[in-house]
Order: structure tokens, then C-alpha cells, then sequence
């Protein structure tokens, strides 16, 4: 079968190298790719912010089955211009996808089905934003409405903060029109939790749980990003945790979609805080996370393509998915200056000796090849992903790959999945 991956980051990586490995692909493409994704998939340009562009691309390859990646086709209707012209894809529905395009829609909607949540504040005005601040004590969440990429979060220490931080969302300087309205959060306590589930609609089916690390320093300090590393253990949740997240989260979300007109298919990603009152869900997504799918591919030991069709023909089951009971872990190597302005065009080296590290597998995320010779094309630029027989083994491994690459200005944090070691 032909199949195409929507996308160019290091999580479409991950998919394509997973894909890759399915005895019933003979021709495996996406668009617009990277670097890396280049020997496992024939790359091809297209541009994610235009139908018509993946349109064009899709009618001219005529693929079996298309794989969305990143949050930007979804919100912009790809999967509704795709399903409408018979075209097998995987993902849900524009409409559905305002479960992330829209902070306020998934918060409210929380609300009505009665899904743990931190309490919130909807905020279309520095006005509404200063009268909301006197129901919260600091520290408080301002989280912009829109797409933000990972960015639209800020965890403020003062109320003063959070208002100068809401009014720089609300005026566009910050992030466009994604801070159009803002959204003030009580801010939980406890450990993030990364739970992605496939849904045919009506079912769901969880895959193995992982750990996201968001903020860009050691100890969990400096701003947001888009995800420094993340790891996946058997143990990092019990079974009676993962039946509760199923039966009082997941399948909730899925089944209240459906009674409101909007039927869910394709990913769903909670993210969750663990806290003393109980998991509460932080926020959603609607695609496979970044960099959590690099760990949890790694431990995948069935056919991806089979669960993907699954969940796309509405017969999703437990059945899909076999897992390995290894420990997985990603380091995600950045761009100087990011999360911030950063420079690109930096050679990269070492990439083969890092590759060369037992259980090791070193996914591209934003890199560019140009005569045989790799170049950083973004923020994050690598996920170093390892996987082992324990926690401490996969980390080893990841942290002596980063230790082999080497570019201008690179840097990662170095204390991925330590909390989970102390443990």
C-alpha cells in the first residue's frame, strides 16, 4: 500500500521510521519532511497551511491512507476535504480538533461533561482578565486561546504578572491572533502525565502512558517549549490508573463529542496533571504529541498501519497494540536561543556515531540535508531517542548519543526522566 505522513517535525519521523517497518507499505512519502525523514520516505514540498497544496499533493499520489502529523492540517479541515473525496485518513474532524485549536471550546466543554479540570476564567478583554484575577490566588495559568505551538502558556507569580502576561497575549505582540482571548488557570500541583488514546469514534483504546518535559531548563525552570524530552516507562501508571484515565477521561471526551454532533476519530492526547485530588486534565491535542511519540514508537511492537486502520473503520480494540516492556526516553537537542530567536544553517556532526549507540535511534526534527551533510533547520533540531530493559539503562544510552552530535550553539537538558529515577 502507498501511504503519505503529513508533516516535517521529529514526531513525523518517528512515524515514518515506524511505518516503514510495515510489511504492507511498498511506497511511503511525506511532506515536507526534513532532513532525516529522507531515508526512510521520499520527501515531497507541499505547504501544511493550504488545502488546496495537500489537495493537489494527495490527488497526483493517490496514497492508501494518510497520516496526519502536526495540530495546523487538522484545524484548517483537511481530514473533512480528504474524507469527502473517499480518501482513507487519520485524524479527527475540524470541528472535532477544537478540542486544541481552542483552549475556551475544551474548557467548556470540561465544564459540561463534568471532566476534571482546574478552574478557569474566559477572558476577551484586559478588563474581563482584571476582574477574573480577584477569583484566583498565585501562582495563575495564562494560556492563550489559539495555536500557539507549544509557546502559549505562561505559569505567573504574581497577579500583576499574569495581567501584564494576558494583556501582551490580548493585544497580538505575543502570539497573533492565538492570543485573541485568553484563558486563567488555577495552577495545578503534581506530575504531568501524557495520555494518548485511539478512538474509532466510540471506543478508545489507550497506548502506553509518557512523561512530557515542557519547560526548556534543568529542575524545570525557564519558559515553555515545545517539549525538551520525554520518556515511557511499563510502570509509570498501573493498571487501575489506566482503566480510571480510560473510564473518567478518554472514553467521557469521545462520548461527549458524539452526543454533541461531533464524533471523534484519530488521536486523542490528554494531557493530565497527577494531583492529590486526583488526575485533572491540563489540556488536549488531536494528533500524536511531540516529543512523546518518539519514546512510545520505540516501545510499539505491532503493525502501526493496522491500528491506524482501525481506528479510521471504527473497530478499534486492545487487540491493535503490543507493547515491550523496555524503558524508552527522548532528549530533545535545540537551537541556541530557543525557545526563543535562534540562528540556523549549523552543521551538525557526530550523527552516525551517535546512531551507532546500542538501542539507540536518533530522530530529525528540524534539520535540512544539503551534499550529504546535515544542517540545523529549527528549535528543535534532534530527538535523541533510546530505548533498554530499565530506566536508568535508556537514559544512559540517549545522554551518550547527545554526547557524540555536536553543533553550534546546540543544548538539551540533562536531567530527562530524573525524578522518575529517584522514585
Amino acid at each position: 500500500m502507498k501511504v503519505l505522513v503529513l508533516g516535517g517535525g521529529g514526531r513525523e519521523h518517528a512515524l515514518v521510521w515506524k511505518l516503514r517497518r510495515s510489511p504492507r507499505i511498498t511506497q511511503l512519502f511525506c511532506a515536507p519532511g526534513n532532513g532525516g525523514i529522507g531515508e526512510d520516505a521520499q520527501c515531497l514540498a507541499v505547504d501544511l497551511k493550504s488545502i488546496d497544496s495537500m489537495t493537489a499533493l494527495a490527488a497526483r499520489l493517490r496514497p492508501d491512507l494518510t497520516v496526519v502529523g502536526p495540530e495546523l492540517p487538522l484545524t484548517l479541515g483537511v481530514v473533512d476535504e480528504f474524507t469527502r473525496r473517499g480518501w482513507p485518513i487519520f485524524g479527527p474532524t475540524q470541528a472535532a480538533a477544537q478540542l486544541e485549536s481552542s483552549k475556551s471550546f475544551a474548557k467548556e466543554f470540561l465544564q459540561r461533561h463534568r471532566i476534571p479540570t482546574a478552574p478557569f476564567a474566559i477572558c476577551d478583554s484586559i478588563e474581563q482578565v482584571r476582574t477574573a484575577l480577584g477569583h484566583f490566588h498565585p501562582p495563575v495559568v495564562v494560556k492563550a486561546d489559539g495555536l500557539a505551538a507549544g509557546k502559549g502558556v505562561v505559569i505567573a507569580k504574581s497577579k500583576e504578572e499574569a495581567a501584564g502576561v494576558a494583556a501582551e497575549m490580548l493585544s497580538g505582540k505575543m502570539l497573533g491572533e492565538a492570543g485573541a482571548r485568553v484563558v486563567l488557570e488555577e495552577c495545578l500541583k503534581g506530575d504531568e502525565l501524557s495520555f494518548l488514546v485511539f478512538s474509532d469514534g466510540e471506543r478508545v483504546v489507550p497506548l502506553v502512558a509518557a512523561q512530557d518535559h515542557k519547560r526548556v531548563g534543568d529542575g524545570d525552570t525557564g519558559p515553555n517549549t515545545g517539549g525538551m524530552g520525554a520518556y515511557s516507562t511499563p510502570d509509570i501508571i498501573d493498571d487501575q490508573m489506566r482503566g480510571w484515565l480510560v473510564h473518567h477521561i478518554a472514553q467521557p471526551v469521545v462520548a461527549g463529542m458524539k452526543a454533541e454532533g461531533t464524533e471523534f476519530k484519530g488521536m486523542l492526547y490528554c494531557g493530565l496533571m497527577m494531583t492529590v485530588r486526583g488526575p485533572m486534565v491540563l489540556e488536549f491535542n488531536c494528533r500524536f504529541g511531540d516529543p512523546e511519540t518518539q519514546p512510545i514508537l520505540m516501545r510499539l511492537e505491532s503493525d502501526l498501519v493496522e491500528a491506524i486502520e482501525a481506528s479510521i473503520e471504527g473497530r478499534v480494540s486492545e487487540g491493535d497494540f503490543k507493547w515491550s516492556v523496555d524503558a524508552a526516553v527522548c532528549v530533545v537537542m535545540a537551537s541556541g536561543g530557543y525557545p526563543g530567536t535562534y540562528a540556523v544553517g549549523k552543521r551538525i556532526d557526530g550523527l552516525e556515531d551517535a546512531g551507532a549507540v546500542e538501542g539507540v535511534k536518533v530522530f530529525h526534527a528540524g534539520t535540512a540535508k544539503r551534499d550529504g551533510v546535515y544542517y540545523t533547520a529549527g528549535g528543535r533540531v534532534l530527538g535523541v531517542t533510546a530505548r533498554a530493559g530499565s530506566l536508568e539503562t535508556a537514559v544512559a544510552r540517549a545522554y551518550q548519543a547527545c554526547g557524540k552530535i555536536s553543533f553550534e550553539g546546540a543544548h538539551y537538558r540533562k536531567d530527562i526522566a530524573a525524578r522518575a529515577m529517584k522514585k
